[in-house]
Order: structure tokens, then sequence, then C-alpha cells
């Protein structure tokens, strides 16, 4: 039988955790929101007492990694937010062609905490359309949810799921199939999906663009500026940031420098 007694002491406990290992912040306010995901994971692995399963995921990874996937939030869609997109397009990428017009012609970019793919795949779509022929793109996403992980890497999105993706991208990047619509399997490949946890160093160097939108907004103030030094020594030494439209730099310890553009505002890294 569960019993389902969680203490402040036992939300102490689970908060302290999940801080350590994910940098995610829980504060009395959304106590409620960890209470029920440990109810429901309680019940399905029939686990007596919350302090039993705080043991589980103290020494088993693997264990540690599904409970964290459990309690983020992973909102996304195709075009979120369009205005970034429109500023990627019109003021970013000019840029960056100027920038690597003798060089290197391989954009890179970073999509972290990718959710379900919606973002980086419309990333790809957008830079297939905009490139001149002799540049060529590479993109990482990754994310703390596996599950969303595999769900990205299959690309398939119930038509619902789809809502904002121009119609000449629906019939050029993507196959309609039962139940939805699935992502052309040569143009998966041009996204490489990952695991990663941004409490941790990516061990990415050379990042020209990076979107991070929407997830430091879960972390203190501690969490977020080492979040943000970690995509500064990650970026190369002319690149652009993207976070979400409520989150903002100001006031952090970073050498990034704020970018008001006609579309949207952003972030650079110039040195």
């Amino acid at each position: 039988m569960i019993e389902m007694f969680f203490t402040d002491s036992n939300f102490e406990a689970y908060r302290n955790l999940i801080y350590n290992e994910s940098g995610i912040h829980f504060t009395a306010t959304n106590r409620s929101i960890l209470e029920s995901r440990l109810k429901e994971i309680l019940r399905t692995k029939n686990i007596p007492t919350v302090d039993e399963y705080l043991v589980r995921i103290s020494n088993d990874k693997e264990e540690l990694k599904a409970f964290l996937d459990s309690i983020t939030t992973n909102l996304t869609r195709f075009f979120r937010n369009q205005a970034h997109f429109d500023a990627l397009e019109n003021f970013v990428v000019p840029e960056l062609l100027k920038i690597k017009k003798e060089g290197n012609q391989t954009i890179r970019v970073w999509s972290a905490g990718c959710s379900t793919g919606e973002e980086p795949y419309t990333i790809a779509m957008l830079l297939s359309e905009i490139l001149p022929p002799a540049f060529k793109f590479e993109i990482i996403a990754s994310d703390i949810s596996l599950k969303c992980l595999m769900s990205a890497k299959e690309g398939f999105y119930p038509e619902s799921r789809i809502t904002g993706v121009p119609e000449a991208y629906l019939k050029k990047y993507f196959d309609k199939v039962e139940g939805g619509f699935k992502i052309h399997a040569d143009f998966q490949n041009k996204i490489r999906f990952d695991y990663h946890n941004l409490k941790n160093d990516p061990g990415q160097r050379g990042i020209d663009i990076v979107f991070c939108r929407n997830v430091i907004i879960y972390f203190d103030e501690a969490a977020q500026n080492a979040v943000i030094n970690r995509f500064w020594d990650a970026m190369a030494n002319k690149s652009f940031l993207f976070i979400g439209h409520s989150e903002s730099l100001f006031g952090m310890d970073t050498k990034f420098e704020f970018v008001n553009t006609k579309w949207a505002t952003l972030y650079k890294k110039f040195i």
C-alpha cells in the first residue's frame, strides 16, 4: 500500500537533491507539483514511501535520470515565439555570413532544452531555406528528458502539434502518415540529439548560435549564472544567444552584450 506522506523535511530533501543534480529550483509555491509527480511515480512503481524512493534515486543514476525527466516541464511548439526566428533570419544569419565569408562556412547551433524537437527542427528548416549554397549548418539538440529526446529523434507529430508550420515547409520537410506528420528521414539526420544536464559543461566549443528559451527561469540566481557562463565558454568568439522572452541576463555576472533588433531582443558574444 502506498503511503503518500510528504513532510517538510521530505520536501527539503527532494528539493536539495533536484537542485544539486540539475540546478532546477523548486520553491514552496510549486511544492504541490512535486508532490503530485511523486504520488504518480510511487503508484506506478509500487514503492511504499517517498523516503524509500529518495534512497533509490540517490543510489541509482538511471533511476535519478528518470525522476528528473518526470519533473521537468516540456511545453513547446514549432516556430514558438516567431519574433526570435525573424531575428535569426534577418539579423543573426546575415551577421554570421559576413563573419564567416572568408573562413569556415559552417554555422553551428545548439538547441539547449530542446524538449520534443520542435525548436531544432524549426531552426533546421529555416536555415535550409535561407543559407547560401556554399554554407552548411550543424545542429546539436539536448535535453535532460530522455523521453523527450526519444520523441524528438522519432520526429513524429500529430496534426494538433504542427500548428504554425507554413504549408510550404509542411510539404517539403514532412511526410503525411497515419495520425499526423513525420519529419523526412534525411532531414532528421541534420540534427544530433543528445542527453545533457545543463549543470555540466557540454564539452562543446565554437558554437555560433545558442537557443536556450524558457529553461533558466526554473533555476535560481546562482544556477542561472553558472549556466550562462558555460554557454559563454561553449560559444565562438562572435556568436549569438537566444533566451526566453520572459527571461533576462540583467543583473547577472556575465560578459554577454544585450542586442535589441527590429524583431526581437537577444545577446551576443563579440571578443
